[in-house]
């Protein structure tokens, strides 16, 4: 039965259990559900020649053995088989693949199957997430089949062009513009068209990446403006009467607070939900613009749709029947990364504690392919319950992706190879480097980059930063198209260099005993450095006061 033929026949609170009940569980009762969901992927999964070949082997008859005797997985472990899409050798069929950027310039790209079992999983958590973004509080929510929501989403083979298709089957909401139509526009085309057919219709609903729904917002104006151009007769054809009341009122509202025309002056959302890396740096600005805060949902393309944040916006949790959990401790996923060699302890979901942050670790469920597979992402654990939304298991915040990995704004996936890749393209002189994620006076990502350049080339032409910056965002471009992307559809050049003097990662070696990190290393050795190079004692923890 579709969802929308339930909201005929059942109560709110009944659809609100049935979709929403995993928020009432204990967490005893929500480890029995994922530990018995666990066991029967494992009797797939260990069944199929993916687990065979992985597994060696061997034979785990328990989830402790199971945990014992498969090793921590990234997609590497899983490459040949995908990327030929041999379902023979999966735990269940794939009825559908999903892709998404691998590293750029390295890797292009990677999929991942979906099963049936996994599809519908996956609606029903997509539908969760519909009620609790509309919803102020347990068992509330507003959702009808006359609902519009804007289209901002990548279409399919990406994760996000699931979404229609998924929800189509429970509901018929319709998308502005239309799916088939949006596919084939360009994003500007979309967000034009989009917002011209909801000043006809209205927009109820809104979803995207953090960072697109953001420029989108921004657009607003312009995107208003050129869907109203013309006469006034001609104004009157484009638009409802109601909407057109709404518009002049609201110009005139604008022009007497002498600021722009913002989303809230035209729409009333019922729900907006966001996903992707660097929320945070938007919702403030999103709510201020649509007058509603964002709900953060996590999806991505191997753990399908995990988690949710509820009507109270304070924090993520995970949908126990999508993936099983498990998580490494930062200090452990650190000792790691500086020893490949070294395996790091993991904890399940009853083990976590409140205030420590955790690479996630998945086992996807109903025939996923993916087995203790590092997803790349750091979350952390903001408590075990919360009062507000009556929960007893643990709830999350969305950190970023691992330190080995800048990832801006949800489009790029950017790494030690991709960064040395694109200097030894550019022929550039440069002796080292490395790179930090950081955040602008307007908390915005971007890549900071410290380069010292050989000498050869400082005793040569002058090279300016800016000289710098032109060369590698040439060549940045090349080997990452997300990268492309994310400046000609958001306007954004996230690439900052500072050239530090010769000698500079010499000295920090021999003062501190060991190179800095290539990627993301800690503020306080930042800070070191920084110190270093402007010939100052060192500092201690804490002191250097750059956004890292």
């Amino acid at each position: 039965m579709r969802f929308q033929e339930k909201l005929r026949r059942y109560s709110k609170q009944d659809l609100w259990d049935e979709y929403c009940g995993f928020l009432n569980m204990s967490m005893d009762e929500y480890m029995t559900m994922q530990k018995r969901l666990v066991m029967e992927e494992i009797e797939l999964w260990c069944s199929s020649e993916l687990g065979k070949r992985i597994l060696k082997g061997k034979k785990p008859a328990t989830l402790e053995e199971f945990r014992g005797m498969v090793p921590l997985t990234t997609y590497d472990d899983y490459a040949d088989i995908l990327l030929r899409k041999d379902t023979s050798c999966l735990p269940d069929e794939a009825v559908l693949w999903i892709q998404t950027t691998w590293e750029g310039g390295m890797h292009p790209m990677k999929v991942a199957p979906y099963t049936r079992s996994m599809l519908d999983t996956y609606k029903r958590n997509v539908m969760a997430c519909f009620i609790l973004a509309t919803g102020k509080e347990r068992g509330d929510f507003d959702v009808s089949v006359t609902d519009h929501m804007l289209y901002a989403l990548a279409p399919l083979p990406y994760a996000t062009g699931l979404l229609p298709l998924l929800i189509k089957d429970e509901i018929d909401i319709e998308y502005l513009p239309p799916v088939k139509e949006a596919v084939n526009m360009s994003f500007r085309e979309r967000n034009a068209k989009g917002f011209k057919m909801g000043l006809k219709k209205g927009i109820e609903y809104f979803f995207g990446l953090g960072s697109v729904t953001y420029f989108v917002s921004k657009s607003v104006a312009t995107l208003q403006e050129s869907a109203t151009k013309g006469s006034f007769l001609e104004k009157l054809s484009k638009v409802s009467p109601k909407m057109m009341v709404r518009y002049m009122a609201a110009k005139r509202k604008c022009k007497e607070e002498g600021r722009e025309l913002m989303p809230k002056d035209l729409f009333t959302l019922k729900g907006f939900m966001c996903a992707g890396t660097d929320n945070w740096c938007y919702k403030d600005d999103l709510e201020r613009m649509w007058g509603i805060r964002p709900m953060e949902i996590f999806a991505g393309t191997e753990p399908t749709c995990i988690g949710t944040e509820t009507w109270s916006r304070n924090g993520m949790y995970f949908f126990p029947d999508a993936c099983f959990y498990e998580f490494i401790p930062e200090d452990e996923m650190m000792k790691n990364m500086d020893d490949p060699s070294y395996v790091p302890r993991t904890y399940l979901m009853n083990e976590v504690l409140p205030g420590e942050k955790y690479e996630i670790v998945v086992t996807v469920l109903k025939g996923g392919a993916f087995a203790r597979y590092r997803v790349g992402d750091v979350y952390r654990c903001l408590g075990i319950g919360c009062k507000e939304d009556g929960t007893s298991i643990p709830r999350f915040s969305y950190i970023d992706r691992v330190p080995s990995v800048i990832d801006i704004a949800g489009f790029t996936r950017i790494t030690e190879n991709s960064i040395r890749h694109s200097i030894e393209l550019s022929g550039l002189q440069i002796e080292d480097w490395f790179a930090v994620k950081e955040y602008t006076d307007e908390n915005r990502p971007q890549l900071h980059l410290y380069v010292e350049l050989k000498k050869a080339a400082l005793a040569g032409a002058a090279m300016s930063r800016e000289i710098l910056k032109d060369h590698l965002s040439v060549y940045f471009k090349y080997v990452d198209q997300d990268y492309t992307d994310l400046k000609k559809i958001l306007g954004v050049d996230p690439l900052n260099i500072t050239i530090v003097k010769c000698g500079t990662f010499h000295e920090f070696e021999s003062v501190y005993g060991h190179r800095i990190r290539k990627m993301n290393p800690t503020p306080h050795e930042v800070g070191d450095f920084v110190a270093l190079q402007n010939a100052r004692a060192p500092i201690r923890k804490g002191e250097y006061s750059g956004k890292l």
